[in-house]
């Protein structure tokens, strides 16, 4: 009944990526939880300019077999996307770019739209921020 909302996220790696993710972002697609829909490589040079490689042409077998988790290419993050997405890692540094479905949703949102409701919206509030905000809240253990 179509797609589950798509999330993009941007992992940097100041070294060389090993491949150490793979067997949780593997986990989190057999599980159905995630299936990953498009995959970019973003290397960073020290003056600041970024170089796109799509993960099947990046010649470094850990790197590689990041294509292994992509379900499909979609072509869903565009250049304009890029820039902003690689605007924060640091010069010298590589970054995977993975856009992933949230499939773990469509059969909540069947159910929604099968009591009559619909799914007008998600947010996402990134993990530190929350962890800033609880941060100030006072314990009241």
């Amino acid at each position: 009944m179509g797609s589950g909302p798509i999330e993009i996220v941007v992992i940097e790696f100041t070294g060389k990526f090993t491949g150490a993710i793979l067997p949780e972002l593997e986990r989190l697609v057999a599980a159905g939880t995630i299936s990953i829909v498009d995959g970019l490589v973003a290397m960073k040079a020290d003056d600041g300019t970024v170089e796109l490689i799509e993960i099947a042409e990046v010649d470094d077998d850990d790197v590689a077999a990041l294509g292994g988790v992509i379900d499909r290419v979609e072509g869903l993050v565009s250049d304009e996307d890029v820039e902003m997405l690689t605007a924060s890692i640091a010069p010298g540094s590589a970054a995977a770019i993975l856009a992933f479905e949230h499939v773990w949703v469509k059969p909540l949102r069947d159910a929604i739209t099968a009591a009559g409701g619909s799914l007008v919206d998600t947010v996402r509030i990134p993990g530190p921020v929350v962890d800033e905000i609880l941060a100030t809240v006072p314990d009241e253990g």
